[in-house]
């Protein structure tokens, strides 16, 4: 059994030697247990500070593509790399490394095939009540379009076995947490969390680099995980809602007509007309997008079983030789 923990990195040369000192070479249960680093475009000592602490493994892409590209690189360079167990942990040693063990033991015991790690939101200080307040939205969102019950869904210490990590795939640009949670609940992958500790904030979040964005980006996120993973309600509703407007506003047209109370109140007979037409549209737009959310998932399928009929591929770096493997897109 191997276990390969990986580390997204954009610029982590302050805080990357800290995480990577912190991280197991043992773990109860594996055979071994190796490091790898996706160096995202940085542009600082991140690759040089990986090599002087032991990485095993080092992916660089050429240019800055996000964190969620550089968590599918990861999780690809993992499975070339013939890992059974995947953890994904930050480079800003957010998580404590010492809470792994306890991370892999549900797969371990085939208790589960996807474990997320649940912070203490409510205990952490450099949280902003904003910030908490949408790790509960956000976490409300993916229990809603999962069907799971993982409390803490933006989380990104995560441990998945070789065989879920074959099937996700990401869609987003900006993260990966809530996506593949509600992948997981769709694909029928048993998913758990355990609670783990965090350690003292080391450095701003990349990712919330101003409340607004925070903000924009956040809602931007749960409307696109609806329209991928609940195409049916989420147009169906806003279909439905309006065909259902339009409807009471052409009876109260068609009511005040017959009582002889019809006249100056044709906009009323346009506006439920618009809201008519709108409805059955936005409604046919929902059958249509249920199948192709349907063709996504035939297409996903044949992923997943041509993911397993591929052989486990040599490894492209190791400490020896020094090489890094280059992202060639």
């Amino acid at each position: 059994m191997k276990l390969i923990i990986q580390i997204p990195c954009f610029n982590e040369g302050g805080t990357l030697a800290i995480a990577l000192n912190a991280l197991p070479r043992h773990v109860e249960g594996f055979d071994s247990v190796e490091w790898l680093i996706i160096d995202d475009g940085s542009l600082d000592d991140t690759v040089e500070v990986a090599k002087k602490n032991g990485v095993d493994h080092i992916i660089s892409h050429k240019t800055n593509k996000g964190l969620a590209y550089a968590f599918m690189t990861g999780i690809d360079a993992c499975l070339k790399r013939g890992a059974d167990v995947i953890v994904n942990t930050d480079a800003d040693n957010q998580y404590n490394a010492d809470d792994i063990p306890k991370l892999v033991a549900p797969i371990l015991a085939q208790q589960a095939e996807f474990v997320v790690g649940e912070r203490p939101i409510q205990a952490i200080e450099h949280f902003s009540p904003l910030k908490k307040s949408l790790q509960k939205l956000g976490s409300w969102v993916v229990r809603t379009a999962s069907k799971t019950n993982i409390p803490d869904a933006p989380s990104g210490f995560r441990a998945i076995n070789r065989e879920t990590a074959q099937k996700l795939i990401v869609f987003s640009d900006y993260t990966y947490t809530l996506e593949t949670i509600i992948q997981a609940g769709q694909k029928n992958i048993s998913i758990t969390s355990v609670p783990v500790r965090v350690n003292e904030d080391l450095r701003p979040s990349r990712l919330v680099k101003s409340t607004f964005s925070y903000i924009k980006r956040s809602i931007i996120t749960i409307i696109r995980i609806f329209v991928i993973y609940r195409p049916f309600r989420f147009f169906g509703t806003i279909g439905l809602t309006l065909f259902s407007i339009g409807f009471l506003i052409g009876l109260r047209f068609l009511f005040k007509y017959f009582t002889g109370d019809g006249a100056g109140n044709i906009q009323s007979l346009i506006l439920a007309s618009i809201l008519l037409g709108m409805g059955f549209q936005t409604i046919l737009i929902a059958f249509v997008a249920d199948l192709l959310s349907a063709n996504r998932k035939l297409l996903e399928d044949l992923r997943f079983k041509t993911a397993q009929l591929h052989n486990r591929e040599p490894q492209f770096f190791d400490r020896k030789n020094n090489d890094v493997e280059k992202d060639k897109l």
